[in-house]
Parts: C-alpha cells; sequence; structure tokens
C-alpha cells in the first residue's frame, strides 16, 4: 500500500449513497467512453434494478473531446453538442456524483471527492465518499509541459472546454483590441503559435485559418488578415502528426501550407513569453497567443491512488481484461490506461476509438463479472486514422481488414468517416431518434447564425 494520503482520506468522511444490496459500480469520468459505459450500464442495469450505477465527474455537462479545436477556434456552439450529465443519469438508469476523485480506499473500497464550490466560492457539495464493489477509472489524459518555461502562465492547453473557450475569448478580444487601438497592428500581436503538430494542433491551425478571418469579416476592417493573422504550427518530431503514417503527414503538410501556416518541424520549444515562444536553435517566434498541444500524461491523481501502478508517463497500468494490476475490482480504460497488447511493443494510443472500443468491451465483461463468470481479454482493432482540417479537407487511412492493408482517404469520403466517429457517439448516448433529429435542427438553424462565435 502506498502510504500517500489525498487532502480528502485526511479527513473524516462518512460514506454516502445507496444503502441497497445491488453491487456497486462506480465509473469515475465522464469522457467519451466513461458516458458511453454508464448510459448503456443503466439501461441494461441500473433501470432493472440489478446494480447502483454511478458515474463521478468534475463537469457539469459533456463534450466529446475530438470537438475542443473547434469550441477553440469559435466554430463550434457548444451548448448545441453538450450533454448535462444529471439529465442523461435521470434518463437511463444511472446516478451522477458531482466532484473531482482525490484518492481511494482500497481496503475499504471507497472513492473520495472533493467538495466543489460556485463563482462566489460558496460550497455546493462536500468532502464526500462513496463505496464500491467495482469501480471503472476512465479520466482521461492532460497536456504535458514537460517543465517547460512560461508555458503555465502564458501557454492554454485544450484539455476542457473550458480551456478551449477561454482561449476563444482570447482570440476574439485581442481582435477587438487591434481593431479599437489607435496605432497599426503590432508584430505579433495577432499571431497563434500552437506548439505540437498532432492531430489536435494540426486541425486548430487548420480551424483557426477560417475563423480567425470570419471574426474580422463582422465589421473589423481595421484588420488585415492575410498580413496581420498569421498562425505558426512548431513540432519537436522530424514532420507534423508523426504518430500517423508518413503519407497522411505529407497530405496534412500540403494542405496547411496552402493556407499558409508556418510549419516548424524539428523545432523544440524551450520558453514561452509574453511576447512569443522562443526555440532551441535560438530562434524566437513573436506570438501574443500560444496553444500548447504537445505531449500527454496521466493527471496526477492516478500516481496517489492507494498504490496502484502507473506507467512512467502517470497512467494507470491495466491488464489485458483492462482490471489494474493490483486490484482486480479496479478497471481503468482510455486515455488514462496504460495497455500493452500481447505481441505489441508500444500502448494503444489514446484515440477516441480507442476508448469507444475499450467502453464496449467492459459493457459485456461487467455483466459477466456480475454472473461470476470468468472475464475475456480485450482486443483492440486499428480502424485507421483521420485528420479533419475543417472546410479545407479531410485526410486519413483506412484500416482494410478483408484486404489486409491500409489504403489512403481524402476528401469528402474522408470527412463523412470523420464525422460518423461522432455520430457514433450521439448514438450510443441518445439513440438513432434522437441523433437524426437533432442533426436536422443543428442544419437548419446554421443558415441564421454567424459562422463563427463572437462572444
Amino acid at each position: 500500500m502506498n502510504d500517500t494520503k489525498s487532502p480528502a482520506e485526511s479527513q473524516t468522511v462518512l460514506p454516502v449513497g445507496d444503502d441497497s444490496d445491488l453491487p456497486h459500480i462506480i465509473i469515475v469520468g465522464g469522457g467519451a467512453g466513461g458516458l458511453e459505459l454508464a448510459t448503456r450500464l443503466g439501461d441494461k442495469l441500473g433501470k432493472k434494478g440489478k446494480a447502483s450505477i454511478s458515474l463521478v465527474e468534475r463537469s457539469r455537462s459533456h463534450i466529446w473531446k475530438p470537438l475542443l479545436h473547434e469550441i477553440a477556434a469559435g466554430s463550434m456552439d457548444t451548448g448545441r453538442h453538450s450533454v448535462a450529465y444529471q439529465a442523461q443519469g435521470y434518463w437511463h438508469g444511472f446516478q451522477f456524483r458531482y466532484g473531482e476523485m482525490t484518492g481511494i480506499d482500497r481496503a475499504k473500497k471507497l472513492v473520495y471527492l472533493a467538495a466543489t464550490y460556485d463563482e462566489e466560492g460558496r460550497e455546493i457539495t462536500p468532502v464526500r465518499s462513496f463505496k464500491y464493489d467495482t469501480l471503472v477509472i476512465c479520466i482521461g489524459c492532460v497536456g504535458n509541459a514537460f517543465n517547460t518555461p512560461g508555458v503555465k502562465e502564458h501557454a492554454i492547453m485544450l484539455d476542457t472546454p473550458e480551456q478551449a473557450e477561454r482561449f476563444n475569448r482570447r482570440l476574439i478580444n485581442a481582435c477587438v483590441r487591434a481593431f479599437a487601438q489607435e496605432g497599426p497592428v503590432r508584430p505579433g500581436q495577432l499571431h497563434v503559435a500552437i506548439i505540437g503538430a498532432g492531430a489536435t494542433g494540426t486541425e486548430l491551425a487548420a480551424e483557426l485559418h477560417r475563423t480567425a478571418r470570419g471574426v474580422v469579416a463582422f465589421g473589423l476592417d481595421k484588420i488585415d488578415p492575410e498580413n496581420d493573422i498569421k498562425i505558426t504550427l512548431i513540432e519537436a518530431a522530424p514532420r507534423i502528426v508523426p504518430a500517423l503514417p508518413e503519407r497522411i503527414s505529407n497530405g496534412v503538410a500540403e494542405i496547411l501550407k496552402g493556407l499558409n501556416v508556418d510549419i516548424k518541424s524539428g523545432s523544440r520549444v524551450v520558453e514561452v513569453t509574453d511576447k512569443g515562444v522562443k526555440l532551441e536553435s535560438g530562434d524566437f517566434i513573436p506570438s501574443e497567443l500560444v496553444v500548447w498541444a504537445a505531449g500527454v500524461k496521466g493527471p496526477d491523481v492516478l500516481s496517489h491512488l492507494d498504490g496502484l501502478e502507473v506507467s512512467r508517463d502517470g497512467r494507470l497500468v491495466v491488464t489485458e481484461t483492462l482490471q489494474t494490476t493490483r486490484d482486480p475490482s479496479i478497471f481503468a480504460f482510455g486515455d488514462c490506461a496504460y495497455l500493452v497488447p500481447e505481441g505489441a511493443d508500444a500502448p494503444i494510443p489514446p484515440r477516441a476509438q480507442a476508448a469507444h472500443q475499450e467502453a464496449s468491451h467492459l459493457y459485456t465483461e461487467l455483466q459477466r463479472e456480475l454472473r461470476d463468470e470468468p472475464l475475456r481479454p480485450f482486443r483492440y482493432r486499428d480502424f485507421g486514422s483521420l485528420v479533419s482540417l475543417g472546410h479545407y479537407s479531410t485526410v486519413g487511412s483506412l484500416m482494410g481488414f478483408v484486404i489486409g492493408r491500409s489504403f489512403f482517404i481524402e476528401g469528402l469520403f474522408a470527412r463523412l468517416m470523420y464525422r460518423s466517429l461522432y455520430k457514433m457517439h450521439e448514438m450510443a448516448l441518445h439513440g438513432p431518434f434522437k441523433v437524426v433529429m437533432d442533426t436536422l435542427s443543428r442544419m437548419i438553424t446554421r443558415r441564421t447564425e454567424p459562422t463563427v462565435k463572437l462572444h
């Protein structure tokens, strides 16, 4: 056992919750996989009184994480895509527990939650604990700044919708400030430096190219988009989207260069200041708007969960059944889980498709566990990779399981495949009828609203 105690564990906390004899399954983390699993288990077990299902989450509403770059760019209205956890739980047979996990007690089978507060500092919910029979942890990953000076003070990460909205407000304010000031636009004043050219960074670069010009088009005619607005994409690896096949990387780079995005691959950032970004080469990139999208790690709390094993990057190490290595009653999946499949030399990548597959696997396996049946191993299937560059293009590769190799796709077909991933997520949460009606509603109202967010 790890002797490190969380703040919640150092206090006297009484177990709270359902005192029935039903098995208690607690899911911590309401991301794509966690909310899908809670919804399906709630429908199957919670509504029928076969188990008590609870979802613990520090936010009140859910946004599909691959959409965060659209929120940051201002091309998506979060109100139309968010899911309220309280309502989802009511409709689908699970309890929503508002709060952030701070620790666990494996001997007593308790999960501890921090207190929550409103904007005025008033307490909403106290420090609490909930008893579990089975605990599922799926709290995702957070950005890894690698101890780079100035990142915390001057850059914005895109781990949460709140961070994405914060960057969007900063972008709009910068444009309005430049329009209202007496002098000309300063060098770097409206420049955006995106550090990290993975999927998030490259997708954000393309989306910003369009939306920044959209903001200027709404009356800010003092700003010249072609000369005053510049987007720089910085990547330490030799090429952008290094985790994907080289052909995809080359295709993405070609499209971004056509949008006048300045790509600096093989460039390591050594400091972020309020005026720009310093590179290891000694070059300085003027930019008053900086996004950090380079690298991920497990949230700090995972390293203090009563002795559970974590990887070097702070993620929970799990077996092929998605159980943690030191406690079979605790499962982990999604980005926060570290699993090297049999015969592989690298862990399953932190992708939405992996979380979706793992959630579907646990949906059946947790039911088997309740029936005291042996658990089956998880088998990951890589269906390929897609990078959406907004209205400009989508490129990627799909795995051809019939022909035994992958094939390159781009354009409209690739864009439809990319959007289908989100529709699959919506279908898992709401069912086909509601998804069809919501899609039609968004298509109609989009014609009567600005194409970019202006507030």
